[in-house]
C-alpha cells in the first residue's frame, strides 16, 4: 500500500481533484505539438524562475587567454561528500602548456548519478576552475551519459558551456555561474563588499562584485 498511497498524494495535487498544480503548464516537452500548430510554431515549455544561487550543472572555466584554470590539485574530489568527482593531474608540457601552473587536470569526470549539487567543490577550488551554472534540466538515457568527462565540462572557445543533446539550455543560464560562491567569497569581511575578487574568464571577462548588503558593518542581521 505504500506505493499506492504515494500516487494518491500526487493525484490530490491535480486541479481536477481540487488541488493546485505545483508546476507551470506542460505541453509535452521542448518540441511538443499543440492542436492547430505547424512545425515552425513549436516552442519550448516555460521554465519556473530559479533562485539566484541555484546550484546546477558544472562547468570548467578558462582564463581570458584560453588557458584552463584547473591545475589538477584534486581538492574538489577530496572535499566531495558524494565521491562523484574523479580527477587526475599531469605535468604541463613546457612548450605547449594547458594551464598557467605546473600541472593541469588531465582527467576530470563528474558522475551526476551521485552528485548532490552541494557546491563544496566550487568553494574548495583554489583557481575558480569549477563553478556551477543555472542549468538543472538535464536527464540521461544511459549511465554512461550521466558521467561527464573533461571534454564535456570545459567551456568552448567562446567561454560558454557545451550544450549536450539531453540538456535544456535557455538564455541567461550560463551567464552568472555559482552565485553562492560569489556571496561567500569575501568571508563576511565588510571591507571586501563591492570589490571583485574574481579573475578574468574567457567569454565574460571580469565578473561583477557582489551587491552591497545592508549589514556591511559586521553587525548581525536582526531577527
Amino acid at each position: 500500500m505504500g506505493y499506492l498511497d504515494g500516487f494518491l498524494v500526487t493525484l490530490k495535487q491535480h486541479k481536477i481533484f481540487g488541488g493546485e498544480r505545483p508546476t507551470r503548464e506542460y505541453s509535452g516537452g521542448r518540441m511538443a505539438k499543440k492542436k492547430g500548430e505547424t512545425a515552425p510554431d513549436f516552442a519550448p515549455d516555460a521554465k519556473a524562475d530559479k533562485p539566484e544561487r541555484l546550484h546546477g550543472r558544472h562547468v570548467l572555466n578558462r582564463y581570458e587567454d584560453g588557458m584552463e584554470k584547473c591545475i589538477g590539485c584534486e581538492l574538489c574530489a577530496g572535499v566531495c561528500p558524494a565521491k562523484c568527482i574523479y580527477v587526475r593531474g599531469r605535468d604541463n608540457d613546457p612548450d605547449n602548456p594547458t594551464s598557467p601552473g605546473e600541472r593541469f587536470g588531465f582527467v576530470y569526470e563528474i558522475n551526476y548519478l551521485r552528485c548532490i549539487h552541494c557546491d563544496l567543490c566550487v568553494e574548495a577550488c583554489p583557481t575558480e576552475a569549477i563553478t556551477e551554472s543555472k542549468l538543472f534540466e538535464f536527464s540521461f538515457t544511459s549511465r554512461q551519459d550521466a558521467i561527464y568527462t573533461k571534454a564535456e565540462l570545459v567551456v568552448g572557445d567562446d567561454g560558454k558551456p557545451k550544450q549536450l543533446p539531453w540538456e535544456d539550455w535557455r538564455d541567461g543560464e550560463d551567464e552568472h555561474t555559482s552565485g553562492w560562491m560569489r556571496a561567500t567569497s569575501p568571508g563576511g569581511d565588510a571591507d571586501f563588499v563591492g570589490v571583485s575578487g574574481w579573475s578574468g574568464e574567457l567569454g565574460y571577462g571580469l565578473r561583477a562584485p557582489e551587491a552591497r548588503d545592508e549589514h556591511v558593518d559586521g553587525a548581525s542581521p536582526t531577527p
